[in-house]
């Protein structure tokens, strides 16, 4: 009965946000309700599950707050400095060097300033929207990936070496070898989708750019106005949203103890894919053991870093910059979950 309402539940999570709207309008609330069935059905709705989920996204929600608050005050300043940057280097070089500091920095500055810095860059290319959103999720890929070399970066990390009892390097020296490549190559990826864009067009096509840019109506739709309501309030969404995957991942407990650690490492990979719909710190928790041998270890967490990027909820980054920029789960997902698979297909070539 428990597993069947938990598996009920995530069909409703990976299914309705793409198709009801006013679902994927209010995707933090929605995930919210879910995740207290979740709890419920899985009976752990404690107190000290409570606390838990209304402390852990304090921390979260406080830095986007205070680096939103940040970037409001010093906005023409920020401006000013990037479009010196764009007016000194070509676009596909920009974009590289963006992606590619991004991503190995989040393991020093953490995922979330990295994914801030991210959107308020977002703003000010010179792209369409839908440009913009392909940039976007490449770049959290990239923040996604970097971000576990240091257990600074994100909780994936931190929790991975409590659990195997490592020194701060460990993840560096363990993984270092698949994610700086990934990095690497993700943001080369960017520089290549720029030049892409920035192709001589033909006359039809400028025509169609300059009526769609006509009045600013893409830039108004991509951009949530900045005032200190609209800060607020988004730190709140993201306060939610990480709540929302607390109580999720708690409550997914059953689920994952029956069927997904029993299964092989191999195929554990794959099923980490439920990550993009999870917090992968709660997946690493529950999966990674220092009985584990090396392989194991390096199967699992790559498997759970490269999915978290396939959708909004995978990860930090992809929360802070979707709900800035107003990014769909649909939008998301149109891109995120092939280029998702595709590496997830790459790296397991690779580990295996």
């Amino acid at each position: 009965m428990v597993i069947g309402g938990l598996l009920f539940i995530l069909v409703l999570v990976l299914v309705l946000p793409f198709a009801v709207t006013k679902i994927e309008e209010n995707l933090e609330l929605f995930l919210f309700i879910m995740g207290i069935m979740a709890a419920l059905i899985s009976g752990i709705m404690t107190r000290e599950l409570i606390i838990k989920a209304l402390e852990e996204p304090i921390m979260i929600a406080a830095a986007v707050f205070i680096a939103g608050s940040l970037f409001f005050l010093l906005s023409q300043q920020f401006k000013h400095f990037m479009n010196k940057i764009f007016t000194i280097m070509p676009l596909p070089l920009t974009i590289f060097l963006i992606l590619a500091l991004l991503g190995l920095l989040s393991s020093v500055i953490t995922a979330i300033v990295a994914s801030i810095i991210l959107v308020e860059i977002i703003f000010l290319l010179p792209f369409e929207r839908k440009q913009k959103v392909i940039i976007c999720i490449l770049a959290c890929f990239s923040i996604g990936l970097g971000a576990a070399l240091t257990p600074i970066g994100e909780p994936l990390a931190t929790i991975a070496i409590s659990k195997l009892n490592q020194d701060f390097f460990y993840l560096l020296r363990l993984l270092g070898k698949f994610i700086i490549p990934g990095v690497i190559v993700v943001s080369l990826l960017g520089a290549l989708y720029t030049v892409w864009i920035l192709r001589p067009k033909s006359s039809e096509e400028t025509i169609d750019l300059h009526l769609e840019d006509n009045g600013n109506n893409e830039i108004e739709e991509f951009r949530e106005e900045d005032t200190w309501r609209g800060i607020i309030i988004r730190a709140l969404k993201v306060y939610l949203f990480v709540m929302a995957l607390v109580f999720l991942g708690e409550g997914f407990q059953p689920l994952i103890d029956k069927y997904v650690l029993t299964l092989d490492y191999r195929i554990l990979y794959w099923v980490n894919m439920i990550s993009a719909v999870l917090d992968n710190a709660t997946l690493t928790a529950a999966e990674i053991s220092v009985q584990m041998s090396v392989m194991q270890i390096e199967a699992i967490l790559m498997g759970l870093l490269i999915s978290g990027g396939m959708l909004i909820p995978g990860n930090i980054p992809n929360i802070i910059s979707a709900s800035k920029l107003r990014i769909t789960s649909t939008e998301w997902a149109k891109f995120g979950i092939p280029f998702g698979l595709v590496m997830m297909a790459v790296y397991f070539v690779i580990l295996f």
